[in-house]
């Protein structure tokens, strides 16, 4: 078997039907297989996965295992050669298992590849290709150094902006909702460190490949969904999950550094500032188009939206609707996936926001902000 996706669920139900819907069409032309592992969700997480996806072999924990504990369990499992480790609030091309496989089977001494991940809006995420976090490092990124002189070295490392987002090149990091690797190479280095705190997970496994002579790849040419959700949220509690997470790297890798704990406090400080009073946008949509050729899905977004559904099944003709606070709703089966993530970074700068209905389900789904925790809407009994 050449690849196992491993999608590690706790409570986001709606998120892992659509993730596990497009790996499946990713998977299509693949010798494939995908496991999840369900960390005792209190949702219908795992009655939906039994009644969706009969086929896939679902791992019922019964406690929340963690994130590290939880992947090792799921690759403990695996057959194939490669693993990837995939969060279920993303959403794959159907080529992007195909391309990323391709490109590992070409590299010496490959340790893991990332790809290129985007949010709910089509806009790119930086922490999918990052440096090494040492003491400077972490306080050019906790104290926003990166964004004001993004252009010298110095303070550049964080998110390894020395490789633009559409340029495939070695890092030294990745992100763990998105890393592929081969199964064998998991195992050696132990997988993830279930000692590790929040935050540090990816950076310690990554940096331990690269510490056997290893490379790290972020791989440009294919783009990945990946809406985050709560767990980006930037407050107090991220900052004090954060500094344990590169605490807990430094007395693992290094040794305790009494500069990271002053760089610390003064990027928390330069945070706390710059972070004070500031609140997501709100996004109200005053024009909604549906990219689909089923009438009666526009009938039923009508009825639960209450507001006007203008249906499409040129995705072109969206252009016309550019910077009009203008949501768009692709329909699955009628819309790939891969069309839609281009269409997304393409119109990302454009007032669009976005919603998918994945095939075969009764509801939308998507992000209007990286940091909110994206929606969804129920169309049950309406379709």
């Amino acid at each position: 078997m050449q690849l196992s996706v491993i999608i590690l669920n706790y409570n986001v139900r709606y998120f892992l039907e659509q993730c596990v819907l497009s790996v499946q069409q990713a998977l299509k032309d693949i010798d494939g297989e995908v496991i999840v592992i369900d960390n005792n969700s209190p949702d219908d997480s795992c009655a939906m996965m039994k009644e969706r996806f009969p086929e896939v072999q679902l791992i019922e924990n019964k406690f929340n295992a963690g994130f590290s504990k939880g992947n090792n369990i799921g690759v403990d499992a695996a057959k194939g050669k490669y693993v990837c480790i995939l969060n279920p609030d993303t959403v794959v091309a159907e080529d992007t298992f195909t391309k990323v496989l391709a490109f590992a089977e070409t590299q010496k001494n490959f340790g893991i590849s990332g790809a290129k991940l985007v949010d709910g809006r089509g806009c790119f995420l930086p922490e999918c290709k990052r440096g090494v976090p040492t003491p400077w490092v972490a306080f050019t990124k906790i104290g926003g150094l990166y964004k004001l002189l993004p252009r010298r070295e110095i303070f550049n490392r964080y998110y390894a902006q020395h490789l633009h987002e559409d340029q495939t090149g070695k890092v030294d990091i990745l992100v763990g909702a998105f890393m592929v690797m081969e199964r064998e190479l998991y195992l050696e280095v132990g997988g993830f460190d279930e000692d590790c705190f929040m935050y540090s997970d990816d950076i310690d496994l990554s940096y331990t490949v690269l510490k056997k002579g290893l490379r790290n790849f972020y791989y440009a040419d294919t783009s990945v969904i990946h809406y985050k959700g709560e767990s980006t949220v930037k407050d107090g509690a991220y900052m004090k999950r954060f500094r344990e997470a590169m605490q807990f790297f430094y007395q693992k890798h290094f040794r305790r550094s009494p500069q990271f704990d002053l760089l610390m406090k003064v990027g928390t400080l330069f945070f706390a500032i710059a972070k004070k009073n500031k609140t997501a946008p709100v996004y109200h949509p005053q024009h909604y188009i549906l990219v689909s050729e089923n009438e009666k899905l526009r009938e039923a977004l009508h009825s639960k939206l209450g507001k006007s559904i203008i249906r499409t099944t040129v995705i072109d003709s969206v252009l016309s609707m550019r910077n009009k606070k203008t949501e768009v709703i692709f329909d699955n089966e009628f819309v790939r996936f891969k069309e839609m993530i281009a269409f997304m970074e393409q119109e990302k700068s454009n007032g669009f926001t976005f919603k998918i209905r994945p095939a075969g389900s009764s509801f939308i789904i998507g992000s209007n902000d990286s940091n909110d925790r994206g929606q969804v809407i129920l169309l049950d009994g309406m379709l």
